[in-house]
């Protein structure tokens, strides 16, 4: 990746100079000895050559470091902050604070995490628990899959997932997915979307290492239910845009579909960064009985060193009738983002229909105008 996600400048301020401010008025209100001017220089120093979540980890210790030297009472004093803050992303520093400072009181923080998910989401601070005491910790979580807050149930999903994105990798979660089960098994027909998505994501993480595992669990659950067949259909968007027969098959796309291609378009062939690609495709069923089709498309973006890589985007999920036509538009700015930095020369694009290739063409990108 060309550029870390966290790098990206609108995300580090999130947690800027204001912010930190904020969270250091709100300490002094809770524990008036805290000293807001020395809490500042230190969260502050350096603070613009920080990513997002260094600054949160400066901010967390920026807080320890004033708050009192016992650890129980300094947590007191973060719980009761909690509630006075706006929520956000910003106010993680609090779970931050608790997973970068409580493992010697092992029972006190996971419990004081549980608290403040509600208010800024933990799911990177309950990590280092879960490599100092995974059973231990999972144990817990389990018991947190059955809570009455949404919030709660999402962290024994979130919290646990073994490749959760700019946290600490959990080599053991990667390796032994069977571990997060009763979490997950619980959680499979959860009522709140914020709990689905997480699941979703969850299994999605698995399903990069253990395809097969994922796809025996959610052929056991009970996915003709709106919750579960979300959570299955979502959990498995990497394995349908690489075409995987089971996984298809799980969301009732049609195997070997049988369609032809009626025209594919893409323009212009010629652009700069800044301008959209136009995507417009026909299909035609060779079909008497009606199919369901997963079309999507896929960009190979050239890379620094002149090598591709291929990014594969849902388009859309139909049924088209035996003999009939259905015409598909897309249209897509090519620019640079944070996760993305684009390099002149020839993108391949295909459009695929149930992971098979049905057509190909391609755009060049222009170097920018000097």
């Amino acid at each position: 990746m060309a550029q870390d996600k966290e790098s990206s400048p609108l995300l580090k301020e999130l947690l800027n100079a204001k912010a930190l401010a904020h969270i250091g008025r709100v300490a002094a209100q809770v524990h008036p000895a805290f000293d807001q001017r020395a809490y500042l220089a230190m969260a502050r120093e350096g603070l613009e050559d920080l990513s997002i979540m260094q600054r949160m980890s400066r901010a967390a210790d920026s807080l320890r470091a004033h708050l009192p030297a016992d650890y129980p009472r300094a947590l007191q004093a973060v719980r009761r902050m909690a509630p006075l803050l706006p929520g956000g992303f910003a106010d993680m520093v609090l779970p931050e604070f608790v997973g970068r400072h409580g493992l010697d009181h092992f029972e006190l923080s996971l419990e004081a995490l549980r608290e403040l998910t509600p208010y800024s989401s933990a799911e990177f601070a309950i990590r280092p628990y879960i490599a100092h005491d995974p059973d231990a910790v999972l144990a817990v979580a389990a018991c947190w899959a059955e809570d009455a807050n949404e919030h709660v149930r999402r962290l024994a999903s979130e919290g646990t997932r073994p490749r959760l994105p700019w946290a600490r990798r959990l080599p053991l979660l990667v390796a032994e997915p069977q571990r997060t089960r009763p979490i997950l098994e619980k959680l499979k027909a959860d009522p709140s979307d914020y709990v689905r998505r997480s699941v979703a994501n969850h299994l999605n993480d698995i399903s990069k290492d253990h395809p097969d595992w994922v796809l025996d669990l959610l052929e056991g659950w009970p996915t003709q239910q709106t919750e579960t067949k979300w959570i299955a259909k979502h959990a498995l968007r990497n394995l349908i845009k690489a075409g995987h027969p089971r996984a298809l098959q799980l969301v009732g796309a049609t195997l070997g579909a049988k369609v032809r291609r009626g025209s594919f378009e893409v323009s212009p062939t010629a652009l700069r960064l800044g301008q959209a690609l136009q995507l417009n495709a026909t299909l035609v069923s060779t079909a008497r009985q009606p199919q369901r089709l997963v079309v999507d498309y896929a960009i190979h973006y050239v890379k620094k060193n002149g090598d591709s890589s291929r990014k594969v985007f849902k388009l859309r999920t139909l049924e088209l009738d035996g003999r009939a036509e259905v015409t598909l538009n897309k249209r897509q700015t090519i620019a640079d983002f944070t996760t993305r930095t684009h390099y002149a020369g020839r993108h391949q694009v295909e459009l695929l229909v149930n992971g098979l290739t049905v057509a190909q063409g391609h755009f060049d990108l222009k170097k920018p105008a000097a």
